[in-house]
This record gives C-alpha cells, structure tokens and sequence, in this order.
C-alpha cells in the first residue's frame, strides 16, 4: 500500500534480461538517493512510477537495489524498460505514516499519453488521454495517480479516442519527481482511484443481480 508521495527519484543503471525468449522478463538495477536505502530490506515494496515491485537484493554502498519485472508487467508499463531513465521512488505505507495522498495499491490500471505540458503562471498544466475503458473512473476534483503520483483532477474531457484529464503541478512537485521530464507524447503509468474502482464494482454487481431478478 502507497500514498502516492514520491520520496525519491531513482535511476535505472542496468537491465538485464531473466531468458532468452520473449516469455521472460527483466531484472533492473536501480540507483537510489544516497541513504534512501537505510530501512529498506530484502523483500520490501517500492513502487517504481506507481508500479509495486519487490526488493531483491541490495548493495548499500553503492545506493542499489534489484527488482525482478515480468514480461506482462512491462507491457503494460511505462519507463520500466530504458537504461538511464529516471523514476519515481515510494517505499511502502507504515501503519504510523501520514497518509499525505491518496490510497494507492501500486498495480497500474493502464498507460496514457502526455497532450500537453507547458508552464501556466507559476505551475505548470499536465494533460493526459487515458485509455477509454478507464475514462467511468475519472471525475472533477477525484484522485488520479500519474507514474506513482498523486495528483488531483482539474478537468475531464471525453473524446472518442480515450478521456483526457488535466492536472495542475505546483514547482515543488516538478522539482521533486521525474513528471518534469516529461514532453508531449510521453506515455505514463495511470492507476485510478481505489473508491472509484469499488463503487463500479458494486453498481455494475446491482445491474446483474437486477437483470436476475427480472
């Protein structure tokens, strides 16, 4: 379980690959912040852009950790896969952290699509276009997480291609995390909110106990 508050930013200093075909996946080597490794242990989650992983092995000295990453989990992530990419680092909620955010479990519900980015005034203005199937999730002032961030919905505009929504990012936020790297086009990790996902849920287990009934 995560907040959604980025407390670090990494890099991916190596891939590896875990086999031969396309079937395997890949062990990264990821480099931390000096001393975020401190409390970490062998098995801990971190989320990587917003995707929960498992600690594998740690080189302290060095400021590095491995996670192992399936060939389903990277198709259907963002910026796992680049040797040199930078990343947003969360470990795992503790029962006495604040909970700065919002709930997130780490498991990314789909990837989208930058459209823009540019500075408005003192902040900057993030547009993504979600997949379709994620856009009954997306609503005014709901929570949204963008590669492993929380961030709060501005706006939602339906299209036939997906739903876009817009977030302001505050110079903090740009400054602390890797979205200031961000360009139009660049695709992230999107995982909606945890409510939001079990209110579909139940409504859409009401329409079929419905149609039973009739």
């Amino acid at each position: 379980m995560f907040t959604g508050i980025i407390t670090g930013v990494g890099r991916i200093a190596a891939l590896h690959d875990l086999g031969s075909s396309l079937d395997h996946g890949k062990r990264l080597t990821i480099e931390a912040p000096s001393g975020y490794l401190d409390d970490v242990g062998l098995g801990d989650s971190i989320a990587l852009n917003g995707a929960c992983m498992t600690v594998t092995s740690l080189d302290l000295p060095r400021h590095h950790f491995t996670i192992d990453i399936s060939a389903e989990s990277l198709a259907r992530t963002a910026g796992l896969a680049q040797t040199g990419g930078r990343i947003n680092l969360e470990k795992a909620l503790r029962a006495h952290d604040r909970l700065g955010g919002h709930i997130v479990s780490g498991h990314v519900d789909g990837v989208g699509h930058v459209t823009r980015f540019a500075q408005v005034g003192e902040s900057w203005e993030l547009r993504v276009i979600a997949p379709l199937s994620l856009g009954k999730y997306l609503a005014y002032k709901g929570s949204i997480t963008v590669n492993g961030v929380s961030l709060t919905v501005n706006s939602i505009q339906d299209r036939a291609d997906g739903c876009e929504f817009s977030i302001n990012l505050i110079p903090h936020t740009v400054q602390n995390t890797s979205l200031g790297l961000l360009t139009d086009g660049s695709p992230v990790n999107l995982e909606i909110d945890t409510v939001a996902r079990y209110v579909e849920r139940m409504l859409s287990a009401g329409q079929i106990n419905l149609k039973e009934i009739a």
